[in-house]
């Protein structure tokens, strides 16, 4: 698999008769036989299961059907996503014994689409932070620098898909933890709009914050993954019935005529230098493809980090409370974010809901004069497993409140952002670039990332240590 650099190169290949869906899949096992136990990205391998999903591929795909880009491809899911038969962990000690007897709606659309189901991926406990150093299944690392975080809470889908065991991962994000594994991992990672994959099936942390999303290694595998997921679902009730599209972004390079809205405010403030310059100089090779980049002025999305934060603590206090009868189960991280959250009024949860109607108003109304947005997606590169703070800019920050500022209040609104590679620190170590668009304009920001990575090389670079 390794001479395949993306899903799409190895679409090609597989119809091209250049390889087989088993030999894909047998090269991915071997690979995480080889890899995974430096790094820790998987909690489960269908080994037997995947071989025999690829064989029906190859069967299929020699029959004269097929099913699309994904068919015959490997991948893996974060360990939340049901797999009939296969158990779900949550990265936690509550489903021990958690043994779906159905697919989430996920599992359901990558296997229509003939996607070879290789793992399960490890991560954060429950979902509820952004190291992978999980107290009851062990730390994830990062594969650019194995003393580093991968980020969550989906690090062990981004540390798989930049370590090259599968092509694609799927995470949730609640408070960024698609994108921020995206950005220390060096993958791409797809936040969609709130509504546009179901979240059936998948096991929940914040009931109105939650989204389902891709990590994979270039921006036109992303929308491939996403034609295969997007659309309705009654099973899930905040399921939109908005029409899913055709995202896949042609060949077509040029941005003319795009505006690009570069904040002045918030989002480059306390941002560590090489982040900083590695985002705006893609801003500048989106002004070289012919863009408009526009100076504006964002809403206050540090008011947004906090009332995102009471919504997330009082609804995954909500979900838990029934386990909390016995505390040994939680790690201790965890455990003290439920804490919190179960201290919360219900009127302060109820202003924080009201309050986000109006910050979701005020944010939309930047797109008047611009059609999506450039930030960095993380302040700074992967901290180191343990640190618990880091210096940004001259000053002590939390490394969770730093890692989630920029993307927080992004889920508070719902709508899609992208996170694609746009640099390297001077250590080696990936900088993430975070697209932000309309709601439902996922097909905007997957063209413009498509763009950027057709102009520049960040996304081919593969991870040294390995």
């Amino acid at each position: 698999m390794s001479e395949f650099r993306t899903l799409l190169e190895a679409a090609a290949a597989l119809r091209r008769k250049e390889v087989s869906a088993v030999e894909l899949a047998r090269h991915s096992l071997a690979a995480i036989e080889r890899l995974d136990g430096k790094l820790n990205s998987f909690l489960a391998v269908m080994g037997d299961r995947a071989v025999a999903q690829a064989r029906l591929a190859d069967d299929e795909l020699d029959g004269g059907r097929d099913r699309g880009p994904l068919h015959g491809i490997p991948v893996a899911l974060k360990d939340l996503f049901h797999v009939r038969g296969v158990p779900t962990t949550g990265g936690s000690l509550l489903y021990t014994n958690l043994i779906p007897d159905f697919d989430s709606a996920v599992t359901e659309r990558l296997l229509e689409a003939g996607a070879v189901l290789i793992g399960k991926t490890n991560l954060h406990e429950l979902a509820y932070g952004i190291t992978c150093n999980n107290p009851h299944f062990g730390a994830v690392l990062n594969p650019w620098d194995l003393e580093r975080i991968p980020g969550g809470s989906s690090g062990g889908s981004g540390s798989a898909v930049a370590a090259g065991l599968v092509f694609m991962a799927m995470g949730s994000d609640t408070g960024g933890s698609i994108r921020i594994p995206a950005s220390y991992c060096g993958t791409v990672g797809l936040k969609p709009t709130f509504g546009r994959v179901s979240r059936f099936g998948a096991l929940p942390l914040g009931y109105t914050l939650d989204h389902m999303g891709p990590l994979a290694r270039s921006v036109r595998d992303t929308a491939a993954v996403l034609n295969a997921l997007a659309g309705y679902d009654p099973r899930d009730d905040a399921s939109s019935t908005e029409p899913a599209e055709d995202y896949l972004p042609g060949a077509q390079h040029e941005l003319q005529g795009l505006r690009i809205g570069l904040p002045v405010n918030f989002f480059f403030e306390k941002v560590d230098s090489e982040v900083a310059q590695a985002v705006r100089a893609a801003a500048q090779t989106a002004r070289d493809l012919g863009a408009h980049v526009v100076p504006v002025h964002v809403p206050d999305f540090a008011a947004m980090n906090a009332v995102a934060r009471v919504i997330l603590l009082s609804e995954a206090a909500a979900l838990l409370e029934p386990h909390l009868g016995d505390r040994s189960r939680f790690g201790p991280d965890v455990l003290s974010l439920l804490d919190q959250g179960r201290l919360i009024p219900a009127t302060d949860y109820i202003n924080a809901q009201r309050l986000r109607r109006g910050m979701k108003r005020e944010f939309l109304a930047l797109f008047s004069a611009v059609d999506c947005l450039f930030t960095p997606t993380t302040p700074i590169a992967a901290p180191r497993i343990g640190e618990a703070v880091v210096e940004v800019a001259g000053e002590e920050q939390d490394v969770r409140l730093c890692s989630t500022r920029l993307v927080r209040a992004i889920n508070l609104l719902g709508v899609p952002a992208l996170s694609l590679p746009c640099g390297f620190t001077a250590a080696g170590l990936p900088i993430g670039l975070q697209i932000v668009g309309r709601p439902f304009d996922e097909k905007l920001l997957l063209r413009v990332g498509a763009a950027l990575e057709d102009s520049t090389e960040f996304h081919s670079r593969r991870p040294p240590v390995l």
